[in-house]
């Protein structure tokens, strides 16, 4: 998670970097302005993952770590984008997988998709 963390920090600069100019330089630490922001930065990021998810099933820290999503469809990784957001910051899926017997998430069980070894080519 990590890996990830230093990632989206890029990416919600990038983001923001883009919404500043897209709104000719307005203060967006304020008032709507912000609101705005943050809903584009989630949009953003629900951008990342499903994209990545999709494409080879493997964000950029995935590879790093050897991991793929299997079992991936559009609706599922949307599913599991959603369960992640309310599971992972409460631990709750992160217990789950301790116990789990194939050592698999909460948000995956419940999205029907997979983590698996990924075979280096």
């Amino acid at each position: 998670m990590g890996y990830e963390a230093v990632l989206l920090f890029a990416v919600a600069f990038f983001a923001a970097w883009l919404f500043f100019f897209a709104s000719g330089g307005r203060d967006a630490t304020a008032g709507w302005p912000r609101y705005v922001l943050q809903l584009f930065i989630g949009l953003v990021f629900a951008g990342y993952f499903l994209w990545s998810w999709l494409r080879g099933g493997q964000t950029l820290a995935m590879k790093a770590w050897g991991v793929r999503l299997v079992a991936v469809t559009p609706g599922k990784a949307l599913l599991r984008f959603v369960l992640a957001l309310v599971l992972v910051p409460t631990g709750i899926s992160i217990v789950w997988a301790l116990f789990d017997r194939d050592r698999q998430f909460l948000h995956d069980r419940l999205a029907g998709t997979r983590l698996v070894l990924a075979l280096n080519k």
